[in-house]
């Protein structure tokens, strides 16, 4: 990879969070670390590799896309946040399932903006919404062991 394109993709995977937790972050591309931090932070240029989408993940989050992307099981004991700040870029997903083969498709896509995302113990989640509509935070994946909160936080 040429060194322009890496820096690009620092760049952008730092993007995905406030400077003062992404300055000091570990940033993962391509599955390899190229900046060793020293907060507990890790952002990714990607989501999922070549989606554009950044973000940055404290050690919870990482455990449970570690989870996600492998298909295990994942059960939140205690709080994690997500940053994506540049939102999910146009690529959306499906509010209810993970695994959509085509989520812009499915009958309850979504695209967020800017938005924080929080893991919390499910029993925790009671009250929250799952419409993506309703003007505020709200439950994706409300079914599945990558239960977490949406908290748009722009539009």
């Amino acid at each position: 990879m040429s060194e322009d394109l890496m820096t690009e993709k620092i760049g952008r995977a730092k993007s995905a969070a406030p400077a003062s937790i992404s300055d000091d972050a570990t940033v993962i591309v391509d599955g390899k670390v190229v900046v060793k931090g020293s907060n507990g932070w890790t952002c990714l240029p990607d989501t999922f590799p070549g989606d554009g989408m950044p973000m940055c993940n404290d050690a919870v989050w990482m455990e449970m896309l570690d989870a996600m992307v492998n298909k295990k099981d994942f059960k939140a004991t205690k709080i994690g946040i997500s940053y994506m700040l540049q939102g999910d870029r146009g690529a959306g997903v499906s509010n209810s399932d993970p695994y959509h083969p085509e989520p812009k498709k499915a009958k309850d896509y979504v695209e967020t903006g800017p938005h924080l995302m929080i893991i919390v113990p499910k029993e925790m989640l009671a009250g929250i919404t799952d419409d993506p509509s309703s003007g505020g935070p709200y439950v994706m994946w409300k079914d599945t062991p990558y239960v977490h909160i949406m908290v748009p936080v722009a539009e």
